[in-house]
């Protein structure tokens, strides 16, 4: 069996990044790595043991291009409303919640905020599917 670790993304400023997912989601570096080029800073919270890995190419000014095949990442939590009014506060600026709810049966609720980076991060009531 294949366990998920890590997802990747890359990131042009290090310290705006790690504000954001620890203000965020509550993840803290559990690892890092610097090397002459490029940083490797691992990101996990005590609910995950599968983390975000976040990729600082040293001398990188041009934000990222995301091309058509990026989505998002997703994440639950147990009260919705009170993350996205937290979000909201922060300055995160989260899309309108979302129910997605064929023929009356509640399968999500959701909204999306996004990362310094432009990365979408999909904020999920845990339920049903999402635990």
């Amino acid at each position: 069996m294949a366990k998920i670790i890590h997802t990747m993304i890359r990131v042009l400023d290090l310290d705006r990044s790690l504000a954001f997912y620890e203000q965020a989601f509550g993840l803290t570096p559990s690892h890092q790595l610097d090397f002459e080029d490029f940083g490797l800073v691992y990101l996990r919270n005590a609910e995950n043991d599968m983390e975000i890995e976040l990729t600082l190419n040293k001398g990188e000014t041009e934000a990222y291009t995301h091309g058509s095949g990026y989505g998002h990442v997703a994440v639950c939590v147990d009260d919705l409303e009170s993350e996205y009014h937290r979000f909201s506060e922060l300055g995160f600026k989260p899309t309108d919640m979302v129910e997605f709810a064929p023929d009356n049966n509640l399968l999500a609720k959701f909204f999306f905020v996004t990362d310094p980076d432009g990365y979408e991060i999909e904020v999920l009531q845990r339920h049903g599917h999402y635990q």
